[in-house]
C-alpha cells in the first residue's frame, strides 16, 4: 500500500514541478494577461500564453513531440505551413490601393527593413559578452524581428534556428502588440509639429484592373529576383487576388475568416510548445527580447527619416509620420500614424496613405527573409 502511495504521489504534478517550470508558467500567465486585460495582440498572446502554460506542465508532456502542441509545431512551423496560411489570409483582409496609387511608398516600406540588417550586425556584436554565443543563422533569425512582422520570424527562425522560434516569436509579436507605445515618442523625436501637421492630397482612385495586376506582377518580380521569397509573397498575393478578383467571395471570406482564425490558434499553441523552462530561460533570450526592442525602435525610426528625405527631393511632399507604418505591423502601425497626425491637426486623416508604407513593410519584411534565407539557407 505504501509502494502503491509513493507511485501515486510521484505521478503527480506537485511532485514533479520545478522552479523554471513555474516561473515559465507565471510568463505564461502574464502573456494572458497582456492580451486579456490591456488587450495586447490578444488573438496570438491568448493561444502563445495558454500554450506557455500547457508546455510547462510536469509529467504531461504536452509540448514534447508526442504531445499535442509538440505534434502542432512538426507539422505547422517546422514545414512552415502555418506562416504562409496566416500571409495568405492578411493579402485577402488588406488593401493594396494606397500603394498602387502611390509606388514611392516602397521606399519607405523599404527603409524599415534597416531595422532588421542592423540587428543582425548588432546580434554578432552580442557574442562579445559573456554568455552569447549566436551563430549567423540565429542572428539572422534574430534579426527578422526588426520587420515587426510574426509570420516572417517564425518563418525564418524555424528554417534557421528552431531552438530561438519561441524567444523570437515572443518577442516579434510582443512589440507588435507594443506599437501604439513604442511609435509615438519616437515619431514625435524626429518631427517638427508642424511636419506632423502637413496635411495629404486625396489618393487616386485605383481602377479594378490595377488591383489585379499588382499582386501578379509582384509574384513575377518576386519569383524572377528572389525566389527565396516567393513562398511568402505567393501567398500574400495569392491571398489579395483572391480578394480583389471579385469571382471567389466566398474562398476570399474563408481567407480572411475561418482560415486564418484556425491557423491563428494552432500557430499560437505551437509557439508555446517551445516556451518550456529548458528552452526559454536563458540570458540568450533576454538578448533576443533587448535586441527586438532596438530593432523595432531603429525600423521605426528610419520609415521616418526616409519619409524626411523624400520631402527634400520631391515636390509631392509626405507627412512624415507615415513613414513609422513601413514596419509590418498592419494595420496597427498605420493606425498609429493616423492617430498621432489627428493629435497635431484634427483635420489629418492619414490612414489610407499609411497604408502605403504598411503594405511596402510587409513586402520588404518578406524580401528582407528571402535574401537571409538565400545567403544562409
Amino acid at each position: 500500500m505504501t509502494d502503491a502511495l509513493y507511485m501515486l504521489w510521484q505521478s503527480t504534478g506537485i511532485a514533479n514541478v520545478t522552479l523554471p517550470q513555474l516561473v515559465m508558467i507565471a510568463v505564461g500567465g502574464g502573456l494572458l494577461y497582456l492580451a486579456i486585460a490591456r488587450r495586447f495582440e490578444p488573438l496570438l498572446l491568448v493561444p502563445i500564453g495558454f500554450g506557455c502554460v500547457l508546455s510547462n506542465i510536469p509529467v504531461a508532456g504536452i509540448g514534447g513531440p508526442d504531445g499535442l502542441l509538440g505534434m502542432l509545431y512538426s507539422v505547422g512551423l517546422e514545414t512552415g505551413i502555418f506562416p504562409l496560411l496566416i500571409f495568405m489570409g492578411v493579402g485577402a483582409l488588406t488593401d493594396f490601393s494606397a500603394l498602387i496609387a502611390r509606388p514611392s511608398m516602397l521606399l519607405l516600406g523599404a527603409a524599415a527593413q534597416f531595422g532588421i540588417f542592423g540587428t543582425l550586425l548588432g546580434a554578432l556584436l552580442l557574442n562579445g559578452l559573456p554568455g552569447f554565443d549566436f551563430s549567423i543563422d540565429q542572428a539572422a533569425a534574430i534579426a527578422i524581428i526588426g520587420g515587426a512582422d510574426g509570420p516572417t520570424a517564425i518563418f525564418v527562425s524555424a528554417r534557421l534556428a528552431p531552438e530561438l522560434l519561441g524567444a523570437i516569436a515572443v518577442a516579434a509579436y510582443s512589440y507588435m502588440a507594443l506599437v501604439p507605445i513604442i511609435q509615438p515618442p519616437i515619431m514625435r523625436a524626429l518631427t517638427t509639429e508642424a511636419e506632423r501637421a502637413l496635411p495629404m492630397a486625396q489618393l487616386r482612385t485605383v481602377s479594378k484592373r490595377e488591383q489585379i495586376a499588382f499582386p501578379l506582377l509582384v509574384l513575377g518580380l518576386s519569383a524572377l529576383l528572389l525566389p527565396d521569397a516567393t513562398p511568402l509573397i505567393g501567398m500574400l498575393c495569392f491571398g489579395n487576388l483572391l480578394r480583389v478578383s471579385g469571382v471567389v467571395d466566398r474562398l476570399s471570406q474563408a481567407a480572411q475568416n475561418e482560415i486564418i482564425n484556425i491557423v491563428t490558434i494552432f500557430l499560437g499553441l505551437a509557439v508555446g510548445s517551445k516556451l518550456s523552462a529548458d528552452q526559454f530561460l536563458s540570458v540568450e533570450t533576454l538578448g533576443i527580447l533587448a535586441l527586438g526592442a532596438v530593432a523595432f525602435s531603429v525600423g521605426t525610426a528610419a520609415g521616418v527619416i526616409m519619409a524626411k528625405l523624400i520631402n527634400r527631393l520631391s515636390s509631392d511632399p509626405v507627412n512624415p509620420l507615415i513613414g513609422a507604418a513601413g514596419v509590418s505591423a498592419v494595420p496597427m502601425a498605420a493606425r498609429v500614424a493616423n492617430k498621432v497626425g489627428l493629435e497635431a491637426n484634427s483635420q489629418n486623416f492619414l490612414l489610407m496613405h499609411a497604408m502605403g508604407p504598411n503594405v511596402a513593410g510587409v513586402i520588404g519584411s518578406a524580401v528582407a527573409a528571402g535574401i537571409l534565407l538565400a545567403v544562409l539557407g
